[in-house]
Order: C-alpha cells, then structure tokens, then sequence
C-alpha cells in the first residue's frame, strides 16, 4: 500500500536506480502519473514532460478498453476483443479520431508553448501511478519508439502479472514496485488517491 503517489514516486524511483536504470527523459501520462513521475526525475537527475493517450472504450462499456490512441495518432488494438464482439470497423475509426483529439489537447495543455520533443537517440523511461489493462501505456511505448527512441522503460508503481508480461512486447524494460495476482483497481494499492488538479499537474512540470 502506498499512502500516496508522492510515495509511489519514491519508491518507483528507488527501484529503478536498484535496477541501474539511466534516462535523459522522463515522460509522465497526466495527470495522475505527474506526481510520480516528478520522484523520479528527480531521483534521475532528468527532465519531465509528458506524454499521453486515451483509451478506446467498447461501444456498451467506455471502462473496458478495446484500444488506445496517442496523440500522434499511434494505435493499439485489443484484436481478440474486437473479432470476439464484432466491434465495426467504423465505430473503431471514430473513437480513434474523438479520441486522438483529447489525447492531443491533453498533450497542448500541459506543454503549451514548448516546442515538440525530440525523441531521436533518447533514453526515456514512462510513468504513470499504476497500470491496470496496459492500454495507454501501450499506445505511449509505442509512439516513443516510433519517435526514435534509443530505449524505452515502462515504470509504475503497481500492475498486474499478465500486463506486465504484454509490456515486455512494447518497452526494452518493465519496472515495478508491486505485482499483485489479485488486482481490481489502481486505486486500490493507494491510502489517498485523490484526482489530481491541473494546477497540481502543471506544478510537477515546473518544479
């Protein structure tokens, strides 16, 4: 149990300095992994920006991720979800592109004016407070190596077995403080998991 992501942060950082992880950029999926991904810049001695996706939710339940888009436009797609349902082709496309839009405008609004990141030869490590299905963070690996990126590090505070095994497909390496087999929420690993306000976000960016 972490009491808090601040706390989640630290430990993660630990962890990955244990690990002998190195990076010249750490990059936090607003808003929730902003506090953590604050620990361990800092702890890295590296930069923070952002990077973010949405996810692409079923047409009856908008929790239960058929995908995920970044907002580049990089997609990841639950193929055996989609075949098992029959999910059409055109619903996909256009959760793709509303979401896309948000994930952009996310993107807009925590980097304002700084000009785009360039990835090229970089060594980043992904953060956010938990994974849970490995869906955002999937479309964020994946469009951190398509930016050229010379290694790519998932790191979270907790996630499930399962997911942390589909991320080895995605990152060079997968950090972890916990891996619970029983796992429901994220939230559930947290004592205080209050949302984070974007005056919260914005200050991790700035410190």
């Amino acid at each position: 149990m972490f009491k808090d992501r601040t706390d989640a942060g630290k430990q993660l950082a630990k962890l990955l300095t244990d690990h002998d992880v190195e990076a010249d950029l750490v990059l936090a999926i607003p808003r929730g992994g902003l506090p953590v991904g604050r620990a361990v810049a800092d702890r890295l001695d590296a930069p923070l920006d952002v990077v973010s996706a949405r996810k692409l939710g079923a047409p009856w339940n908008h929790e239960l991720a058929i995908g995920a888009v970044a907002s580049d436009g990089t997609v990841w797609l639950n193929d055996s979800l989609l075949a098992r349902f029959r999910i059409r082709e055109s619903y996909v496309a256009d959760q793709i592109g509303r979401q896309r839009e948000v994930a952009a405008e996310k993107l807009k609004r925590y980097r304002g004016d700084r000009p785009p990141l360039d990835l090229r030869g970089e060594r980043a490590v992904i953060v956010d407070d938990g994974i849970a299905t490995g869906a955002t963070m999937t479309a964020c690996a994946r469009q951190v190596r398509n930016a050229a990126a010379e290694r790519v590090v998932v790191a979270a505070p907790v996630a499930p077995p399962d997911t942390v095994e589909r991320l080895y497909g995605e990152a060079d390496e997968v950090i972890c403080v916990e891996t619970p087999p029983y796992f429901g929420a994220v939230g559930e690993f947290y004592e205080s998991f209050d949302q984070v306000s974007d005056e919260r976000a914005e200050a991790c960016l700035s410190d």
